[in-house]
């Protein structure tokens, strides 16, 4: 399996558990993952910007949060924040 197709199910599996009677279409699909795909890509670009802006060779959950600051509005960069943080807690806790 590929990332996009773990990007489609992660996308899939969140829609169902949210809203249980709503599906997905194909082309709705691919426009979230298209739509993953850049913020994923302009995230992980700007946080490397801030890396080496500031002299380091890794990335840290610091250069990542600065940079979805930066590159999304108001609210919805603290709700991703906050968000992305309890996903990563999560992750690390049913380790």
């Amino acid at each position: 399996m590929d990332e996009d197709e773990d990007s489609k199910l992660c996308v899939d599996e969140l829609l169902r558990e949210i809203y249980t009677d709503i599906g997905i279409s194909s082309k709705a699909m691919s426009i979230m993952n298209s739509f993953d795909n850049d913020i994923f890509e302009r995230t992980a670009a700007e946080a490397s910007r801030l890396a080496h802006y500031n002299k380091r060779s890794t990335i840290t959950s610091r250069e990542i949060q600065t940079a979805v600051r930066l590159l999304l509005p108001g609210e919805l960069a603290k709700h991703a924040v906050s968000e992305g943080t309890k996903a990563v807690t999560k992750i690390y806790d049913s380790c």
